[in-house]
């Protein structure tokens, strides 16, 4: 049991951590270039939002059987761990650029900048709009984890504590660096968010169906051990692949000139 909890806290902390860096990197952006109070307001106004999403949903998913419930959910996390750890795999492997905060930074200054200043009751609907759009579509996938892995595991608290305080250290730390997050390593982050999460789901749904797990909540770790060691093995035959391309594109070259 203390082997779940400890995964479901860091799981719901790195997942959240990573979310909140992109969304503060355009909150940050959209502030710095066309002030702050109504940019803070639309991220404020998001934040209750999702806050009120899981207040509402919580409660309901944990009226489900219990083991419906993790067949269901742990379906859902193993189908979204996958994705989050095959980009992941891709990056790592040479296939996709990694995410550039100073990039998207500039991009999204840029943006705001070329658009029109208007106010309309004291209120610059294009900031609070951006900053709310931004904030609530990033911490959606958070109000899913923290929702189905507080739910699947009868523990939304602890879910919520480990979004709350990636939530709070990064808001911390950007407002003293007040600067796009950039040393923060968010491959690695969603890397270990995707083995978690499928770790999870693959063990629920199996569990769901009425099967034990060798160890009970120890296979966890058997679990995340297997899918690191397979995701860490597609990641060096990923870039075996790419330095080999990379060196028979230069030998083409070279050969040609």
């Amino acid at each position: 049991m203390m082997t779940s909890m400890v995964m479901l806290i860091l799981a719901a902390f790195l997942a959240s951590a990573v979310e909140a860096v992109e969304a503060f990197t355009l909150v940050l952006a959209v502030g710095v270039t066309r002030g702050w109070r109504s940019t803070l307001i639309g991220a404020g106004t998001a934040t209750l939002t999702l806050a009120a999403v899981i207040a509402a949903f919580g409660p309901a998913l944990s009226l489900m059987p219990i083991d419906a419930l993790r067949v269901m959910v742990g379906t859902l996390l193993l189908i979204f761990g996958l994705q989050w750890l095959r980009k992941a795999i891709l990056r790592a492997g040479g296939y996709k650029a990694l995410r550039d905060e100073d990039a998207y930074y500039l991009a999204e200054r840029a943006a705001a900048r070329a658009a029109g200043l208007t106010r309309r009751a004291g209120m610059d609907w294009y900031a609070f709009t951006l900053a709310f759009k931004g904030v609530f579509l990033e911490g959606l996938e958070v109000a899913f984890i923290v929702l189905t892995f507080g739910t699947s595991q009868g523990s939304l608290p602890l879910a919520v504590l480990g979004a709350g305080i990636a939530l709070v250290l990064v808001v911390i730390v950007g407002v003293l660096v007040h600067e796009p997050l950039r040393r923060v390593p968010e491959n690695t982050m969603k890397f270990a968010v995707g083995v978690m999460l499928a770790t999870f789901g693959l063990f629920w749904s199996v569990e769901g169906t009425g099967i034990a797990w060798p160890g009970a909540d120890g296979a966890l770790l058997g679990i995340l051990v297997v899918l690191t060691l397979v995701s860490l093995g597609l990641v060096a035959v990923l870039r075996w692949r790419h330095a080999r391309h990379a060196l028979h594109t230069a030998s083409t070259a070279g050969m040609g000139a």
